[in-house]
């Protein structure tokens, strides 16, 4: 479990309901354990709640905020959400033994033996709680946070890649969360703050003494990053994405500066933004404007950037640029491939170098950095065509990514790719234009559909299709992937868009193992051994 203790915890074993007879004891062990426990009042003072009920002078052996996982003596969350409401789990909480409990809404019969905090921002007030509960891990390391659409993953990978030197780099992203000494599958891209601040913790006594993480916009909106200290926050791009949830892309874009202008509670000390985004530069002005503290560095390939890629070259093996910066110029030869991907290196680069790193030791390193599962991963399986896979998922990320491999493949490049279920839908449209801007032949498919039924999804889809010759409807996403590797010939780019290192398929409450990389290998084994 992650920033939770467990149930044969003996903290857990001190708080544990015992016998009510005068001659049944707590044993010594035990007594001395529940009397060195932490107090609510050790993190929470009465002048932070709009009422309390109880006492707040009271011990606690952790916090939680999902009710399933309550422990004897826990310190329940309860959370407003979108789809449920965090105090319609009170009960449960409270027959699982929490003590106390933080609520936005008190309750009209409150359990006297249990104390209850209300306040007027419960997230809030669990990440303020959880970095002090935690002992503000993010002060004892680096921390750098990379927020934008497309791009984080690569970036913090990269980041992360060139900072890890003699001690261990965190890492906190949609992948994995490595904690130093062990790694972990993410479960969320931007977990709770107090996930957040519990794996720092983890990472800090493990050795860490920097860590990496993305940073999305919703982590931004809903407080999960509130206080906690960047040592630098990166800015890669903003386009079309999460419009269900913002509303708007000026909402979007809002939410996004916080993190650069202190709005999250502290501000960072370097922020790395991309001069080449329109939103980036509006970002650069709005920082150099309002938040003198913060050192902003520039990257890209305008002429005004900082750090900036010049003479790039392309192809499908690697990539080629010269690189120029304050004091210097080098040549890099990056293994990863297209225009975006010199984009992700720049604002990496950028951050070292805005951290005090030298270009020219650590991009050493680059010639062994292995890629980003799922991000432009090669399929090699002895086929004569490229296969290729992305997470690309918005219009932006299908056009940058379509747009490169269309400029280096000589013959035809073929598509799979679906729009998810349940997300913006005004987006499908446009994610069907750029596939057929770009793509000889594309098949539409399921990604992850969730709730919603893939006959909408496809409508809406269709709503984007400009030339139906060069597009086809296939529900099953493994028939789609194989009837695309049948077309496929020698020269021929095959991109298999939208999931990229996922290794499962959301269906309405199912969820189903689906790797598109294993998928493919699957599919051309049977396939060349069916031809000998």
């Amino acid at each position: 479990m992650i920033g939770y203790i467990t149930q044969n915890h003996a903290l857990i074993h001190a708080f544990q309901p015992h016998a009510t007879e005068r001659t049944r004891r707590l044993d010594p062990v035990s007594q001395r354990i529940f009397l060195m426990a932490l107090k609510l009042s050790d993190f929470l003072s009465e002048n932070e709640a709009i009422a309390v009920k109880g006492s707040l002078d009271r011990p606690i052996s952790g916090i939680v905020m999902d009710s399933r996982r309550v422990v004897p003596g826990a310190l329940f969350f309860a959370l407003p959400g979108l789809r449920t409401d965090g105090t319609s789990f009170i009960d449960e909480a409270v027959n699982r033994g929490a003590v106390a409990v933080v609520t936005q809404k008190m309750p009209t019969h409150a359990s006297a033996k249990v104390t209850f905090i209300q306040v007027a921002d419960a997230r809030a007030t669990l990440a303020r709680l959880a970095q002090r509960y935690y002992k503000f891990p993010d002060r004892d390391m680096q921390v750098v946070g990379v927020t934008g659409t497309n791009g984080k993953t690569t970036v913090a990978h990269l980041v992360k890649h060139f900072l890890n030197g003699d001690q261990r780099v965190g890492l906190l992203g949609t992948i994995n969360y490595d904690l130093g000494v062990r790694t972990v599958p993410s479960f969320k891209t931007t977990p709770e703050s107090l996930d957040i601040y519990g794996m720092l913790a983890q990472m800090r006594d493990a050795g860490c003494r920097q860590a990496v993480m993305e940073v999305s916009s919703h982590g931004i909106d809903q407080q999960r990053v509130l206080g906690l200290q960047f040592g630098a926050a990166i800015f890669t791009n903003l386009t079309r994405d999460h419009l269900d949830y913002h509303k708007s892309m000026e909402a979007y874009f809002s939410v996004k500066t916080r993190l650069f202008t202190g709005h999250t509670g502290a501000e960072p000390k370097v922020a790395v933004i991309n001069a080449d985004d329109p939103h980036g530069v509006q970002l650069v002005a709005k920082v150099s404007a309002e938040v003198s503290s913060v050192r902003v560095v520039t990257y890209g390939e305008s002429s005004v950037a900082q750090i900036r890629a010049e003479q790039v070259s392309l192809n499908f093996k690697n990539t080629t640029f010269k690189l120029v910066w304050p004091r210097g110029e080098m040549t890099v030869d990056s293994p990863l491939i297209g225009r975006y991907n010199v984009s992700n290196l720049l604002a990496a680069i950028a951050t070292a170098w805005g951290l005090g790193r030298d270009p020219q030791v650590f991009l050493a390193k680059l010639r062994t950095f292995k890629g980003v599962p799922g991000r432009m991963e090669r399929i090699e399986e002895g086929q004569s065509f490229n296969v290729l896979v992305d997470y690309a998922h918005t219009d932006d990320a299908l056009s940058n990514a379509l747009g490169m491999l269309r400029a280096i493949t000589p013959n035809r490049l073929l598509v799979v790719f679906g729009c998810g279920g349940n997300r913006d839908r005004t987006k499908r449209p446009l994610m069907v234009k750029a596939v057929q801007e770009y793509a000889d032949f594309a098949f539409a498919t399921a990604d992850n559909p969730r709730n919603e039924a893939l006959a909408q999804i496809f409508g809406d889809m269709q709503a984007g299709v400009t030339d139906p010759m060069k597009i086809t409807w296939i529900e099953d996403r493994r028939r789609a992937i194989s009837l695309a590797l049948d077309m496929a010939k020698p020269g021929d780019c095959l991109l298999i868009a939208g999931k990229g290192h996922e290794t499962y398929q959301e269906f309405a409450d199912t969820v189903s193992p689906f790797d598109d990389r294993q998928v493919v290998r699957e599919l051309i084994g049977i396939k060349q051994i069916q031809k000998a």
